[in-house]
């Protein structure tokens, strides 16, 4: 059966869904209870749309590659696991993105995933970032820079890439992997932080 979705927020009191108040809750009744809201995500819901991608926790990646400029890096948090057989991954850099063009078209590219002591290169290899400027690196039989420190290292070449609307999916070929014990890099709601495993 199909159900209508209203346009306009949907105070869910009057559809009897209740979400119960956790500790620290933005918004609340005086019942208690958490108020959700349902919104088509049109341009005119952009931010909503983002903060609620942002209920998400992801990890933190370092992307680098080797361009006609020198090393870069690219910090995203849009990486996954795409297949065991061939061993592939992909990220999105976002097409806004000054850089966009150096990682869309680069032959060989190396995914970090930070540890949670690496909040550092987050501003590093930020927007106004020094990135590689005077900090030593490794690099790989194909020529790409590469940091040592990660938790886990995926040595890639471009397999393949695809329209992600304001992004773009880049799909690699892992052709070596490096990993590590530690804790990851959390990035939630618009914040870094820790994972910190339950007893």
């Amino acid at each position: 059966m199909n159900v209508p979705i209203s346009p306009r927020p949907v105070d869910v009191r009057s559809q009897s869904r209740y979400v119960q108040q956790t500790s620290g809750g933005d918004t609340s009744t005086d019942e208690g209870t958490v108020l959700e809201q349902g919104f088509i995500p049109d341009t005119g819901n952009a931010r909503a749309f983002r903060d609620a991608l942002g209920q998400f926790a992801t990890g933190v990646t370092l992307v680098t590659i080797a361009s006609e400029n020198g090393p870069m890096g690219f910090v995203a948090n849009s990486f996954s696991g795409l297949s065991l057989d061939p061993p592939l991954i992909l990220w999105s850099p976002a097409r806004s993105s000054s850089r966009f063009a150096h990682f869309a078209t680069a032959a060989h590219f190396s995914v970090h995933i930070l540890r949670d002591d690496a909040k550092d290169w987050i501003a590093r290899f930020g927007r106004h970032g020094a990135g590689f400027d005077g900090l030593q690196h490794l690099v790989t039989p194909e020529g790409n820079p590469v940091l040592d420190g990660a938790l886990a290292r995926f040595d890639c070449a471009l397999h393949d890439t695809h329209d992600g609307g304001d992004h773009l999916i880049v799909v690699g070929r892992v052709l070596r992997c490096h990993s590590s014990r530690g804790a990851p890099l959390v990035f939630s709601q618009g914040s870094y932080g820790s994972f910190h495993q339950q007893s």
